[in-house]
């Protein structure tokens, strides 16, 4: 019990009663948390910058037995153009939505927080196409979070050439020969292959650094979309 200060996003908010709302916050240290922000949602509040969706701010938290209630809050970054492009934050409310999902209280969540706010900053000030950069995100977030796929070599034989294929039921990649024996893979082009190899190993400032064709983005997103479902045995659009 005590006062906390530390640094999160606000991923998801619910009302609570007339002027209140309980906002769920990655943090890098608690992990992902609830807590009550009681007036936030008054006019003159202190608290209603800070707590706005997607915001990151510097957060003063107070823990007592069972609860976290929201002390004072300031805004860091608020990525402004997200809010004004409804393509954009459809993005951005899934990728929260997926992180909202994966993340747990007293989860080390550092680099998943810093995960995010890449790709936020990435959606709000580039016009990188979103498609490939929710790709991205999840390929990384699945690396992060314990579902690093094989992608070095045939996750059957062994074999280091010839890497055909990405096979769901084995995750990773599979080589030509045993690919084709695997009715849960999908074939890929080497372009996607070095794409699976750039995200997952890149610097975190740069795993939005490059791009590919259009028919390999599209790979890469049916691709994450389908493993991202397997891993964590959810649907989603």
């Amino acid at each position: 019990m005590g006062v906390i200060k530390t640094k999160g996003v606000i991923l998801a908010r619910s009302n609570m009663g007339d002027n209140d709302q309980m906002v769920t916050i990655l943090t890098p240290d608690l992990g992902k948390i609830g807590v009550a922000a009681k007036g936030s949602r008054r006019p003159k509040s202190t608290l209603m910058a800070g707590t706005q969706f997607l915001c990151f701010a510097d957060l003063v938290i107070y823990k007592s037995v069972g609860s976290y209630n929201l002390n004072s809050c300031e805004p860091i970054e608020i990525f402004y153009n997200i809010r004004l492009d409804i393509d954009k934050l459809t993005v951005a409310s899934e990728i929260a939505k997926i992180i909202n999902d994966v993340t747990e209280e007293n989860d080390n969540c550092y680099n998943v927080l810093r995960l995010l706010l890449n790709t936020l900053y990435v959606i709000s000030e580039t016009d990188k196409d979103l498609k490939f950069v929710l790709s991205i995100f999840k390929i990384r977030l699945l690396s992060i979070i314990g579902y690093r796929p094989e992608i070095e070599k045939c996750t059957e034989c062994g074999e280091k050439t010839n890497l055909k294929y990405f096979s769901f039921k084995n995750h990773g990649v599979k080589c030509q020969a045993c690919g084709k024996q695997d009715r849960s893979a999908m074939e890929i082009s080497e372009a996607t292959l070095k794409a699976l190899r750039f995200i997952i190993w890149a610097d975190a400032k740069k795993v939005f650094s490059f791009d590919i064709p259009d028919d390999d983005k599209k790979q890469l997103e049916i691709l994450s979309k389908i493993y991202l479902n397997n891993c964590v045995e959810k649907e989603y659009e």
